[in-house]
């Protein structure tokens, strides 16, 4: 009776380690079952090390983030303390820019050169990389790189789709979020990757030399199966470099999965249960549907199936998604919706920012989930679309989450907060505000808290000003917010009608930053008065605003930014120099925690 497809009877879980009889002279046995060329151990040899590898770079940032929780306050506030943190802040604030591309921070860029370093000294260092065959003798099919090189290629394979989860360990145990984890999952892909064409080349050329590479590939699956994986890996590799999968992103979203799923399967056959192979594919089905169920049941249990999504257009290039619900989150915050109305895109969830905090207006009322989404192509221009024929149309949404936000850092609060919003991102500092009021309410005196908006959508600060409207009103608030500073720059050549009672407009942003503005006597309260918002035309000038706070003396900053990369790599510039002022002791400020979200 026929087994599996391309499956060696009998199937087994574990391969033999029975070398067999050596028929070689003693001397050439030996050299053959060395430690870095004996096939029979070599998932030992170079696949464990390389778990070895992931899982201490992984231990690294599980220290951190344990001693970061559990250090007493008196060490955090001493001066090595300070100088150590601002040693690791530069490292992750610092990057390289040439001609619009940024590369990753430089501490990113050392821990993946650490790992190129591995990679090729496990490839390249060992020798041979091809056995000294002859017609008549033969050490062996399978050339030692292309071996060890597969071995490696497999060992990778559990933490890159751990790595492409939302819910894993690896953000459990080091408190960094899914998405900070991209950066890992994309580079471990292209390590993955290239061992593959390694070890399928060497196979090609050894083949080749002994002429039956035909016969070899019609003989079984192995070569079969080893390619449509391979074409597969391919696709998944070459479909996430950001400037295809932007381009094409429902596209590359909507076929990750599957060709993820033909990779997996095929790879599966392709080790036909040699050795310990197949414990790389439990571990990697286990953890990865661990991390599916999770997410699967918060949506199922947590959530259920009753949400609904309210569409409205708050103005051309600003789409408002309200959901009701009981649900809890923090600030910065995001969840992947999944619309069950939009045809195709039901079978993808997305992420979206959370613009509102969770905080109920009543013990009676729910939550409201708000998003400020730019509709650009795919879900977004058809939910804009819908919005637009319908308005206030309600849909049927599954949500997943939340996740990311903020790191605990935030919640401790800073003496000078300066939070920026670009395009679609200035919805994000929404929330921030919020929480701010909060702390106003709450009785937090001398800390001040400047937030920056900038858009290029002539509407937008109508829908932000009815916004912070919408703040004052649900907390009462009849009187200015002490340290609380809005401004809104509006950065097309639009002529900007602008309602003088709702916000003060300022003509020269660059000479005047702070003005203070105050209602006639007996005059309600404005919005530009409660929270301090002026009006600008222009860009900002983003490294002097950053710079402003960094000047004072012996006070601790935080600052974010959510927006374009260009906007993103303004203040991480600043925040980087902040950190080498610490660390030589010429800088005015005690702290400078920087924290960015980016998109293009």
């Amino acid at each position: 009776m026929p087994m599996l497809p391309w499956l060696t009877e009998p199937i087994m879980f574990h391969g033999d380690r029975d070398r067999g009889e050596c028929m070689m002279t003693e001397e050439q046995c030996a050299w053959k079952w060395r430690w870095w060329t004996d096939w029979y151990s070599a998932d030992l040899v170079f696949s464990l090390p390389t778990v070895a590898f992931f899982m201490v770079a992984i231990g690294i940032f599980i220290i951190a983030y344990v001693l970061s929780a559990i250090l007493p306050t008196s060490w955090k506030r001493s001066r090595g303390w300070r100088r150590l943190l601002s040693g690791t802040r530069f490292l992750s604030y610092t990057s390289f820019h040439v001609r619009g591309w940024s590369t990753p921070s430089i501490g990113i860029c050392l821990l993946g050169a650490v790992g190129l370093v591995y990679f090729l000294a496990m490839t390249l260092g060992p020798k041979p990389y091809y056995w000294p065959n002859t017609k008549e003798l033969s050490y062996g099919n399978s050339p030692p790189i292309a071996t060890r090189s597969g071995y490696m290629a497999l060992a990778c394979m559990p933490f890159l789709y751990v790595l492409g989860t939302k819910a894993n360990f690896i953000s459990l145990v080091t408190g960094i979020s899914h998405e900070k984890l991209n950066v890992f999952h994309n580079w471990v892909a292209w390590a993955m990757f290239v061992l593959a064409l390694v070890h399928t080349f060497p196979f090609i050329i050894y083949h080749e030399w002994k002429g039956d590479i035909v016969e070899n590939w019609e003989a079984d699956g192995m070569w079969v199966t080893g390619v449509i994986a391979l074409i597969a890996q391919a696709w998944l590799t070459f479909m996430s470099i950001r400037s295809i999968r932007d381009r094409y992103y429902e596209f590359f979203k909507s076929t990750h999965i599957f060709f993820a799923v033909v990779f997996f399967i095929f790879f599966f056959l392709h080790c036909d249960y040699i050795l310990t192979t197949w414990d790389y594919f439990v571990a990697t089905g286990v953890l990865y549907a661990l991390s599916w169920l999770y997410s699967l049941s918060r949506t199922a249990f947590q959530y259920g199936f009753r949400h609904r999504a309210s569409l409205s257009l708050d103005a051309e290039q600003n789409l408002s998604i309200t959901i009701e619900t009981d649900a809890e989150w923090k600030p910065g915050q995001h969840v992947f919706l999944r619309f069950l109305t939009c045809g195709v895109h039901a079978l993808t969830a997305h992420p979206f920012t959370i613009c509102s905090s969770p905080e109920r207006t009543s013990a009676d009322d729910r939550r409201k989930m708000i998003f400020h989404v730019k509709p650009r192509g795919g879900l977004t221009s058809r939910l804009a679309k819908l919005a637009e024929k319908q308005p206030n149309a309600r849909v049927a949404v599954l949500l997943d989450g939340p996740y990311g936000g903020l790191p605990v850092r935030w919640g401790e609060g800073f003496d000078r907060t300066l939070v920026i919003g670009g395009g679609a991102g200035a919805g994000t500092t929404l929330p921030l505000i919020e929480s701010y009021l909060q702390k106003e309410l709450q009785g937090k005196k001398d800390e001040q808290f400047t937030a920056i908006v900038a858009s290029r959508d002539p509407a937008f600060h109508s829908w932000f000003v009815r916004a912070l409207e919408d703040l004052a009103a649900r907390y009462s608030i009849s009187e200015a917010v002490p340290g609380l500073t809005v401004l809104i720059h509006q950065t097309n050549d639009t002529a900007i009608a602008v309602d003088a009672s709702s916000v003060s407009n300022t003509e020269d942003a660059e000479k005047k930053v702070h003005t203070d503005t105050t209602p006639e006597d007996g005059a309600a309260p404005s919005v530009a008065d409660i929270f301090g918002v002026h009006l600008k035309k222009g860009r900002p000038d983003l490294p002097a605003l950053a710079r402003t706070p960094l000047q004072e003396k012996d006070v601790t900053v935080g600052l974010v930014v959510c927006g374009p990369s260009s906007m993103v790599r303004d203040v991480s510039l600043v925040a980087s120099e902040a950190q080498r002022g610490i660390l030589n002791g010429s800088a005015a400020a005690t702290e400078v925690w920087f924290h960015k979200e980016s998109f293009s």
